[in-house]
């Protein structure tokens, strides 16, 4: 935690110099010690020392300026500069964000990075800079496993008439659809008490948020599925980000890009260490055979390839799918 505290007051010091620094509100839904908050506030201060302290970044963590949704609404209206935003909601906007969650798409945290940050990524920032919004980097939400209080997912059958917590996003929706579970759209920061009082059996995270926001705490079970990838997508307004200069710009996409660096790096260990964890706080795991879930899902991958085929040719492609 030194260079947060060391990066604190870099940040501070550059504000004092510049009374009249432009302060750009930022907000995230995660809770403190996730890896998108800590990341988020690596990214304020990495801007305020690149703009030498022109631009400071307020950070509104665990929704203090909106859930993801509104958030989204916000930047296209110009009334919110940025935002850690999650993958489901920013596709309400730009849908074809949602294809980064195709079932299956992804083996591995490094493969999906490695291919939001080329072509493909380009290419979702264009569609959505036409909605209104700028895409500075993206950050990393975790291959997604199934948790609930019912019983152990094995096969598509066990979820069968379970209600499970989604994000508001097409594509969950059509995965816990076509395996048969009650797919539950809710906001993220409704997610613990849902749990806890029973409105929802289960939900879908990746291991990090489970952690970070004690699912744990109102769950049993663990099913490894591993059946989609959500990244965060660091998004600005349009409306703000033209009006910044050059060089602004350039200073937000490298703070963007260093801090999305943290970000995937305290992902990638979380899923290393956190099973453990919670297998001492008294949640079960379980391995999945994944072979019956992708048959399941098989035709949503072609669907979609309906609607956006250059875009599943590219993406697939690019996963060597």
């Amino acid at each position: 935690m030194k260079h947060l505290f060391t990066g604190a007051l870099t940040a501070l010091a550059l504000l004092a110099g510049s009374a009249s620094a432009e302060v750009l509100k930022m907000a995230h839904n995660a809770a403190p010690g996730n890896p998108k908050d800590l990341a988020s506030k690596r990214f304020a201060e990495l801007v305020a020392e690149k703009t030498e302290g022109r631009i400071t970044v307020d950070v509104g963590g665990s929704a203090q300026y909106g859930d993801d949704v509104e958030a989204i609404t916000q930047m296209r209206l110009g009334t919110l500069a940025l935002a850690a935003n999650s993958q489901g909601s920013t596709s309400g906007a730009v849908e074809e964000f949602a294809l980064i969650g195709l079932p299956f798409l992804f083996d591995d945290l490094t493969q999906a990075w490695t291919v939001l940050d080329g072509e493909v990524g380009a290419k979702l920032d264009e569609a959505a800079q036409k909605q209104g919004l700028k895409v500075l980097a993206f950050w990393d939400n975790g291959i997604r496993q199934i948790s609930n209080n019912t019983r152990p997912i094995a096969a598509p059958a066990d979820l069968a008439g379970l209600k499970i917590r989604t994000p508001p996003d097409p594509m969950t929706l059509e995965i816990f659809t076509a395996l048969g579970a009650n797919p539950t759209p809710m906001a993220f920061s409704e997610l613990y008490v849902a749990l806890q009082q029973g409105v929802v059996d289960g939900q879908e995270n990746p291991l990090m948020n489970i952690d970070s926001s004690k699912l744990y705490e109102v769950q049993k079970y663990i099913s490894l599925t591993g059946h989609k990838y959500e990244s965060t997508p660091v998004l600005a307004s349009k409306a703000v980000w033209d009006g910044l200069s050059p060089e602004d710009q350039a200073a937000l996409l490298e703070a963007a890009k260093e801090a999305g660096a943290y970000n995937r790096e305290l992902s990638q260990k979380a899923d290393a260490e956190l099973r453990p964890k919670l297998e001492a706080a008294g949640v079960q795991f379980n391995e999945v055979d994944k072979a019956p879930f992708i048959e399941a899902t098989a035709g949503i991958v072609e669907a979609w390839r309906g609607k956006y085929p250059e875009m599943v040719e590219a993406i697939t492609t690019a996963a060597g799918k």
